[in-house]
């Protein structure tokens, strides 16, 4: 059950604040229905019939009902509880995921406050009341969204499958957008019967053509799954533990896990699990990659550009040459920055010949020179490389099972 703290907060706030805001409210509400329609595609569609009256409606009493809260401990809260719980039904009905719901609740809440911000400024009110009215907004926009999950859940309950289509729901949530959405997901997860962990890895998973489905009947209760998707995915709150009966039974799979990381983290974490299936086997040996072990290189992946800008500064001095040349002498100086040995060590690490890899360092010397002494110079021509190496190898494709 939502225990809808937002409404206390609201009735702490000076009571001439609401009186000020109230004639503002239509112009918030309508603030609200446009940037839903401009950035949620499931409500792009025009404003007419059932679906129209039921988003204008939604936005308008979100808004008045938040201002008539302001300063006013006695406002009823039963028929806006009824109100969203129906509208949970009504979107379960209609199809859609829960995902558009929440996307435009918090979307049109970010509207609403950037329409009526300047206004409470403008009144002359301290800091601390305008603190409060913000915190106070995305507390409410919360319990709003836990409310439509409920009358959501109240539909879906009527259908078949109603718990795995609760855990898919929360699953979706979660790696979507749990930030500010501790009370959605606590009452996702209630009707689920899934116990919130205060941290969990996200798993992205990879499918060779030809597998065998992913052995979901090896995973624990607690472990939440995502197999109908493009990109399917897991989350577990103990890795090591939930995912050693999988050892050998992945034939055609790979596996990456992120590290334990927050609730709210889970977007990010789930980013970073799927850069890890771009790594190559010679990378990553085996069907399970923990990016735990890869955290240097999973940087180096995070952004194509940054590594780009990063080569183009750190070695221009290539650029005269040509391609075969750059290739060359590429492997030549990663391998001495990573291992500052002598021409026999690297010649051994390349499969060349000593003289060849001297031959190699005195073009090196000629084109960087004092370049090669300087650490931070170092460094960076050590991440470029590595960055261009690793990006070379997906795009020849092989970071993708069976190569």
């Amino acid at each position: 059950m939502v225990e809808y703290r937002g409404f206390g907060m609201l009735a702490a706030l000076p009571r001439s604040l609401g009186e000020e805001l109230r004639p503002y409210t239509g112009h918030a509400a309508a603030a609200m229905v446009k940037q839903v329609q401009r950035s949620v595609t499931a409500y792009s569609q025009p404003l007419r019939g059932v679906f129209g009256r039921v988003l204008v409606v939604s936005c308008e009493r979100a808004v008045r009902h938040y201002v008539d809260c302001i300063g006013d401990p006695h406002v009823p809260h039963d028929r806006w509880i009824d109100f969203y719980r129906m509208r949970g039904r009504i979107e379960f009905t209609e199809g859609r995921s829960l995902e558009p719901l929440h996307d435009s609740v918090t979307i049109g809440a970010r509207a609403a406050w950037r329409a009526m911000r300047p206004i409470v400024r403008g009144l002359g009110v301290g800091l601390d009341v305008i603190a409060l009215a913000a915190e106070s907004v995305f507390v409410y926009v919360d319990e709003l969204c836990a409310t439509t999950i409920e009358g959501y859940q109240e539909a879906e309950a009527r259908a078949a499958g109603a718990i795995p289509l609760r855990r898919r729901r929360l699953l979706e949530l979660i790696a979507q957008a749990p930030e500010g959405s501790a009370c959605s997901i606590a009452s996702l997860a209630d009707g689920a019967g899934w116990r919130v962990p205060g941290a969990a890895a996200m798993v992205a998973l990879q499918r060779a053509p030809g597998a065998a489905a992913f052995p979901t009947h090896l995973l624990d209760d607690t472990v939440l799954a995502d197999l109908d998707t493009a990109e399917p995915y897991l989350l577990t709150a103990d890795p090591d533990t939930d995912l050693a009966p999988l050892k050998d039974s992945l034939d055609g799979w790979r596996v990456a896990v992120s590290p334990v990381v927050p609730l709210a983290d889970a977007p990010a974490a789930l980013r970073t699990a799927r850069r890890a299936l771009l790594l190559t086997r010679q990378d990553a040996p085996g069907p399970v990659i923990w990016c735990r072990d890869h955290l240097a290189t999973l940087w180096l992946l995070a952004e194509d550009f940054l590594g780009a800008e990063l080569a183009k500064q750190s070695l221009d001095p290539f650029t005269s040459l040509s391609g075969k040349q750059q290739e060359r002498l590429s492997e030549t100086l990663l391998a001495w920055l990573e291992t500052r040995g002598g021409a026999p060590e690297i010649a051994q690490r390349l499969g060349v010949h000593p003289q060849t890899v001297r031959n190699r360092l005195r073009q090196l010397e000629e084109l960087f020179g004092d370049r090669l002494r300087d650490a931070d110079d170092r460094l960076n021509m050590q991440l470029a490389l590595r960055a261009r190496r690793l990006m070379r190898a997906h795009r020849r494709g092989e970071g993708t099972p069976g190569n």
